[in-house]
């Protein structure tokens, strides 16, 4: 799932609030598809549109976004009889659901705002090197300049885009920063036992660098599988959890190299994440040098590992660093071992009672800034 929408909509239910989340019934995102239709998930009223299914970001990609779009055109009459919004949040991660979204909070007299979670086009142009004169790149950036003129309020994830947005109209008095964040309850009492494999691979000894999430290009486990040749015969261990595409070639590098001080193991649940992450010393969250970056990174790893007590070694060049703002681990330069292995050392040489006033702070930051009660209040601030 896209847990951050369900989180927001929850607290917001908890103050009062009625919340009507329209989506499609694919996505590749989601590990179960839902099924078509009404259902009620925790006080929240869902709606699954029809859509078709895809594989990567192809044409079957885009016949998925444009089914949901019609699918929520033809639906916006019964939408204003049955709910009829003060409030209507466009917020997939393309920016042509501004369309729809604004036929809908016309016809309401609602709010319309804007969620910005990854800057389209930009990102495909800079990540994945399409012209700026691809149909599909006209047709994002007239959506997002459509989003800066229209919207009454835009919320972005990334705090350092004011400029960019400035540069294609928006006026920054609509400009609210609403970042990721993480839900207590999920902390709160005992942690979920683990697997036999992931218990046995915590406490074989030395000092636990883990890495729980996808495993991915994006995710730049490389360069930390070349950090850990570097640290073959120091007392750090490796424990990397999760799934992805890269997850068999990194395995085979694991084997070919002989890397005995990397254990991999299968992906766990959200609702293990503490429990894994309360036997890890150090967390590791590792980025691509890409130019992008330079808007900010809302990243989600890495309030888990301040949430869970860990110190934080983050490899990245980014517009915004919780690690730096929150005294709570290291930064260094993304796609260079030699840094990450120097940042490990470096943590690793901590004594624990360092260690654990690190991590301290890095709770207590995530407490005050970044916990989805605090991010809805925040939200609806941005509306008043």
């Amino acid at each position: 799932m896209e847990y951050r929408p369900y989180y927001l909509a929850r607290e917001w239910v908890r103050l009062g609030h009625k919340v009507q989340m329209l989506a499609g019934d694919f996505s590749h995102v989601r590990t179960k598809q839902p099924s078509r239709g009404d259902e009620v998930i925790d006080g929240i009223h869902y709606r699954w549109y029809p859509t078709s299914s895809y594989e990567g970001n192809g044409v079957g990609r885009v016949r998925n976004v444009w089914a949901f779009l019609r699918a929520v055109w033809a639906d916006t009459p019964r939408l204003l009889r049955e709910f009829r919004p003060d409030v209507v949040i466009a917020s997939s991660t393309y920016p042509m659901d501004i369309w729809v979204a604004r036929r809908l909070a016309r016809r309401a007299g609602a709010q319309l705002v804007y969620e910005v979670h990854d800057l389209w086009p930009l990102s495909p142009i800079e990540l994945n090197g399409m012209s700026p004169h691809h149909p599909f790149i006209m047709l994002c950036q007239a959506a997002e300049d459509a989003a800066y003129r229209d919207a009454d309020v835009v919320v972005s994830l990334l705090p350092k885009v004011q400029a960019h947005m400035r540069s294609h109209g928006l006026d920054l008095k609509k400009l609210k920063i609403v970042p990721n964040g993480i839900t207590t309850d999920e902390w709160e009492g005992e942690p979920t036992s683990l697997r036999a494999d992931m218990a046995q691979a915590l406490t074989a000894g030395g000092t636990v660098v883990g890495y729980a999430g996808s495993m991915g290009r994006m995710n730049e486990l490389d360069t930390l599988l070349d950090a850990a040749v570097l640290l073959r015969d120091e007392p750090l261990r490796f424990v990397l959890v999760g799934n992805g595409p890269d997850r068999a070639r990194l395995a085979q590098r694991v084997s070919d190299e002989h890397l005995s001080n990397v254990t991999m193991l299968a992906p766990i649940s959200k609702a293990q994440i503490p429990a894994f992450l309360a036997g890890v010393d150090i967390g590791y969250n590792g980025y691509r040098r890409l130019p992008i970056y330079r808007f900010g990174i809302a990243p989600n790893k890495t309030l888990d590992y301040m949430m869970a007590r860990c110190v934080v070694l983050q490899s990245v060049e980014a517009g915004n660093d919780l690690v730096l703002e929150a005294d709570c681990g290291l930064t260094v330069a993304p796609e260079d071992a030699a840094a990450v292995a120097g940042g490990l050392r470096s943590l690793a040489a901590l004594t624990p009672a360092q260690r654990l006033a690190m991590g301290e702070r890095g709770r207590a930051f995530v407490l005050a800034n970044h916990t989805y009660p605090v991010l809805a209040k925040r939200f609806l601030e941005a509306l008043a």
